[in-house]
């Protein structure tokens, strides 16, 4: 049994080839919170590469999507979004769907979450004296009280995510037939008195990726791809699963040693240079009216500092949330990166999802024996080697 690769036309989604003759340089990485990515060759003997009727060739930059399957199941799929020539050999890179937003311009209609509106009012400037009353009036009639300005609705992260894939996907060519959870995140943006208001305006010339990938963090929250057969096995389904909010549990059942199903580790490594124990925010304003906040663990080390930016917000709560979301990435905390797993009854492969949280049990030199949790945010799995390649981050990352 072996890999099978399949091309698709990824704007009409009809299959151009049920065997391309790739050579794939590694197995499919999927990511969490990512699209992973897939790389390989294609031999010049290719001759099926002439253009199909609609005018492309079969392996096109932006236009072939590419699927690895294996034993019937689909277990990766992405956009072929680079093209080159290596000599003989076209080499050729692949991305999932959901690096589709990223450099993608939003001209969708303008979001105001928790915004305060200025109501219109029939006396405006006429109390030019300001004595109170109304300019002319004869009898002198005071003036009415001002009505108070009105809240706009607060959108739930999960909704403006849902509304800029509609968005990208309300344009011909832009229909790729992605789907997403129709579930919210409980989370809603904007402070809630108006006072910071979470704004999308594409006047400003926002990128669409960069704002899912904004919202995600202020949500706290992950997202998955998955591409599978419809069950006619002649159409496929693109979905971003949310999560509510952290994909993935504690997996107590499963065990992860060196020496029993960890084959190999990536060298354990503090933070160096990049570690911080003070880290600082800016968030939105200019000069010494600047929004700042401080993010500072004791932990009996010199001072070492780092600065943020987060220009979109004032909000205390929200800035200082992502300066502890910034310190946890520059802490001291030993980490493994990755690690070879083989398939072993103590986790088979497979067994495990992204997002998952694994206690990783290994021995390192000058330190001893340790038990990490760590979590689980891409994977490599090679079911002919019987093998994994597991991406990790320490579970304490997380909020």
């Amino acid at each position: 049994m072996s890999w099978r690769y399949i091309a698709m036309r990824t704007t009409t989604g009809d299959f151009l080839d049920w065997d391309v003759p790739f050579e794939a340089s590694s197995v499919p990485k999927r990511e969490l919170n990512g699209p992973g990515s897939l790389q390989g060759t294609i031999g010049p003997e290719y001759m099926r590469l002439m253009a199909k009727p609609d005018g492309l060739p079969i392996i096109t930059e932006w236009g072939t999507t590419l699927y690895a399957e294996y034993a019937g199941v689909i277990r990766w799929g992405g956009i072929v979004t680079r093209v080159k020539y290596e000599g003989q050999a076209m080499s050729i890179e692949c991305s999932g769907y959901t690096a589709y937003p990223n450099g993608m311009p939003y001209f969708g209609s303008e979001i105001q979450s928790g915004a305060k509106v200025a109501q219109k009012w029939a006396y405006d400037g006429k109390d030019k004296n300001n004595d109170g009353y109304i300019d002319g009036s004869k009898p002198k009639k005071k003036m009415p009280p001002k009505p108070k300005d009105k809240l706009t609705g607060r959108w739930d992260a999960y909704d403006v995510v849902r509304h800029i894939w509609a968005h990208l996907q309300d344009y011909q060519r832009g229909k790729i037939g992605v789907t997403l959870d129709k579930h919210d995140s409980g989370h809603l943006l904007g402070a809630s008195n108006g006072e910071d208001p979470w704004k999308l305006q594409w006047w400003e010339n926002p990128d669409c990726g960069s704002t899912i990938t904004d919202v995600m963090n202020l949500a706290k929250a992950d997202f998955m791809e998955t591409h599978r057969w419809d069950g006619t096995a002649e159409r496929m389904i693109h979905h971003i699963t949310l999560g509510k909010r952290r994909l993935g549990r504690t997996r107590s059942d499963l065990r992860f040693a060196q020496g029993e199903n960890v084959i190999e580790t990536a060298t354990p490594q503090g933070q160096g240079d990049y570690y911080a124990n003070n880290v600082y925010v800016l968030g939105k304003g200019s000069g010494k009216k600047t929004a700042r906040v401080r993010v500072v663990v004791d932990d009996k080390r010199v001072r070492r500092a780092r600065t943020i930016t987060y220009k979109s917000s004032s909000n205390t709560k929200i800035l200082t949330s992502k300066g502890q979301a910034e310190r946890a990435r520059h802490s001291d905390m030993l980490t493994v990166p990755s690690i070879a797993v083989r398939h072993h009854p103590n986790a088979p492969l497979g067994s495990w999802a992204l997002g998952d949280r694994i206690l990783l049990q290994i021995d390192v030199p000058w330190i001893g024996e340790l038990a990490l949790w760590h979590r689980v945010v891409a994977e490599e799995i090679d079911p002919a080697a019987g093998v994994a390649i597991l991406s990790l981050t320490r579970s304490d990352f997380y909020g």
